[in-house]
């Protein structure tokens, strides 16, 4: 799975299809039709809490296609920026670590393995910590 170009519409017609779940379950717990349900299979992008109910529903985190989008390919920021805003306060929850799933890991080791990008290269472009790249290497 590439994290680049997220269809969001097609991951969800994927799971439902993997879920055997009916059309008619389907509707009734969004409360739509059958071409408002194709209509988000052809979407791009979701309301957020209409893909929350579809996480639910599927039991599956839609969220992180997202979140591994954003470990991988926020752009880079000045380390100035940093300090800035570590010292800000914010009202919003702080999260102390990225999340890496499996995907992820064999997405950045596979570039490894296969030369794509060197160690140093795959730490600076994509910012995971030299330690942990090194923790995944020995681990798988």
């Amino acid at each position: 799975m590439l994290f680049k170009n997220i269809h969001i519409g097609q991951l969800i017609q994927t799971r439902v299809k993997e879920t055997n779940f009916s059309i008619e379950r389907l509707t009734n717990f969004l409360h739509c039709s059958e071409d408002d349900i194709q209509n988000m299979y052809n979407s791009e992008s979701l309301h957020a809490e209409l893909l929350l109910k579809w996480s639910k529903l599927l039991q599956y985190d839609f969220f992180r296609m997202y979140s591994q989008h954003l470990l991988l390919y926020s752009p880079p920021s000045s380390p100035d920026y940093y300090k800035n805003i570590k010292q800000q306060k914010t009202e919003l929850p702080e999260f102390r670590k990225n999340i890496y799933t499996i995907e992820i890991i064999e997405f950045i080791l596979d570039l490894v393995n296969s030369k794509k990008k060197t160690k140093q290269e795959v730490v600076r472009e994509y910012k995971i910590p030299r330690t942990t790249l090194y923790k995944w290497l020995k681990k798988y």
